[in-house]
């Protein structure tokens, strides 16, 4: 619980520190960042979190449908890019500078970004909960075929966490 009372120490809160240091910008899926399908029917939806999202930096859509850029509280600025995964990852390097960007989800844009070997170093935390049907990240992936390997693996009481990196 980042700045707030409680929460827990250990290698979960150690990853989920990790994964905002040094962060300079984000990339998500359209279905990130909202339920609408199809060309957009307005532009009342402005994502799940509020007037203030969780980002803090600006976030890359990809997306076939354009949309104004969108800006939030707390210096996030959502950009909808229908242009393809290697202009909004060109996009994203010039808004991050030296700093690092996260891929986000969902599995259908991490696939993308997997078989073009675009990921340097992904984790993974597997918990045992059932969550129900979905969409497969690594279904008919070859992870060590394009060249990543397991670089860390820890386990703890809530999850498995697994670092993929590229080799």
């Amino acid at each position: 619980m980042v700045g707030k009372d409680g929460g827990t120490t250990g290698p979960d809160d150690d990853f989920a520190a990790r994964g905002i240091e040094n962060l300079g910008a984000w990339i998500l899926g359209r279905n990130m960042f909202g339920p609408v399908r199809g060309p957009w029917p307005d532009d009342t939806w402005k994502g799940w979190w509020g007037t203030n999202p969780p980002y803090h930096v600006p976030v890359f859509v990809l997306t076939h449908h354009a949309r104004p850029p969108l800006e939030m509280e707390g210096g996030t600025t959502f950009h909808f890019v229908t242009d393809g995964i290697e202009s909004v990852l060109e996009q994203a390097r010039a808004a991050a500078g030296t700093r690092d960007i996260r891929l986000g989800g969902g599995a259908s844009v991490i696939r993308q970004y997997l078989q073009a070997r675009l990921v340097d170093e992904m984790h993974l935390a597997i918990a045992p909960v059932l969550l129900g049907s979905g969409e497969s990240l690594l279904g008919g992936i070859d992870t060590r075929a394009l060249g990543y390997v397991c670089t860390r693996h820890v386990t703890s009481p809530g999850a498995l966490h697994v670092v993929l990196t590229r080799g």
